[in-house]
């Protein structure tokens, strides 16, 4: 991100730190440091370690008490530890305090993900808005560590007494950084209003769904376009936007990014306007990794995500996926299977299949049950089509 942003290699060794406690039990705790650890290798880090505390709340001064404070500190000198990332945000002083004491790079949950869009961000619309996020949220947490815009003011970093005076400096630019780059997004959302305002008579479809769910993929089958699918936590950050014909109907098929637990709030305002195909789509398709021992869990941060961009109350159909993959471990969860892995009959018969909204279910990557992936879409496609369009083809029962 201009002259501040960091880049790291695999050689930087990393240990991740968390907290347990009432509202973070320790097998949630597990799970939480495996997706951060998947962050992690995101960014090209070697995860080395985790620790773990149990505590009611962050310490005040540096999150972990004084005794985990002193063996990460240990471990850190014995193995040269580069990178620490916190499963919570650290606010600016737990950020200064812990960077005097342990002088290694370190990130919070947030700025991870906010680089690492960074990284992903492909178009001038989404590196804007990342820069932007970004910058508003290392605004106040700004240290000597992450300070790096010597060439932007022209000069060489110096020691000592000068350093909180280069930060200081580093603050100014930045706020200024934050005011063009507002300006310019305001630009590109004007731009993208009038392209959207454009596609009213068309029925819009989005993808949403947990991030690494397979979103990407699914949309590849749809469009048959070259549309990139990584097994990666964000590998789609831009909004992508492809016109599918399917039964004679046009529609918009868009893939967004991937929700998480914890995306960062500077992100999601910034975010908007990408976050627009969804909020004015007419169908969702909620994608789920039905094979993810926690996908209850995902299934609930994508729906507080949509409420909280008030687009809960959407036509939404949901797709689970990946059941090429369902393995005995995750049959728990689905209580009413005799068989391992389930039949997609077995599937169909779960609670799964009995909600509020239309479900099926799908693999993807094999291509498994997408004839009637189709026809559920078209359904839904094709009522929406015919309120837009009244007198189209009224001679036949769509639904």
């Amino acid at each position: 991100m201009g002259g501040y942003e960091t880049r790291n290699t695999e050689e930087d060794k990393t240990i991740l730190v968390a907290l347990i406690n009432r509202e973070q039990r320790e097998d949630k705790v597990v799970e939480y440091l495996d997706e951060l650890a998947f962050l992690a290798k995101t960014m090209g880090l070697d995860v080395v370690k985790s620790f773990t505390q149990r505590m009611d709340k962050p310490d005040v001064r540096s999150f972990v008490g004084k005794g985990k404070l002193e063996e990460i500190q240990t471990y850190i000198k014995a193995e040269e530890v580069k990178v620490i990332i916190f499963d919570d945000d650290l606010s600016p002083s737990q950020l200064r305090n812990l960077e005097k004491e342990l002088k290694v790079k370190i990130y919070d949950r947030s700025l991870l993900i906010l680089d690492i869009f960074l990284l992903r961000a492909q178009t001038a619309q989404a590196k804007t808005q990342v820069e932007l996020a970004r910058s508003t949220y290392l605004l106040p947490r700004l240290t000597r560590m992450w300070t790096h815009l010597e060439r932007q003011r022209g000069g060489t970093s110096t020691r000592g007494g000068a350093g909180e005076k280069e930060i200081e400096t580093d603050r100014r630019m930045i706020r200024n950084q934050i005011t063009v780059l507002k300006g310019k997004l305001e630009k590109i959302e004007k731009q993208n209003a009038v392209q959207r305002k454009s596609r009213q008579n068309v029925v819009r479809v989005a993808l949403v769904g947990y991030t690494n769910v397979g979103k990407s993929t699914l949309m590849r089958l749809l469009t048959k376009a070259d549309v990139l699918a990584e097994d990666k936590l964000f590998a789609t950050v831009d909004a992508t936007v492809r016109k599918v014909v399917l039964d004679r109907i046009p529609f918009l098929l868009s893939d967004t990014v991937g929700f998480i637990r914890k995306l960062p709030t500077h992100l999601i305002e910034s975010f908007k306007s990408t976050l627009a195909e969804v909020i004015e789509a007419d169908i969702l398709l909620h994608v789920v990794d039905v094979s993810h021992p926690y996908f209850h869990d995902q299934m609930l941060t994508v729906e507080e995500t949509l409420a909280d961009l008030g687009a809960s109350n959407k036509p939404t159909i949901t797709v689970f996926n990946k059941i090429d993959q369902v393995k005995p471990l995750d049959q728990d969860m689905l209580e009413e299977l005799d068989s391992a892995p389930p039949t997609l009959d077995e599937l169909k018969k779960t609670y799964l299949s009995k909600g509020e909204k239309p479900a099926v279910f799908i693999s993807a990557t094999n291509k498994e049950n997408m004839d009637e992936f189709r026809q559920v879409l078209m359904k839904k496609v094709k009522k929406r089509h015919l309120q837009i369009f009244p007198n189209y083809l009224q001679n036949e029962q769509y639904y």
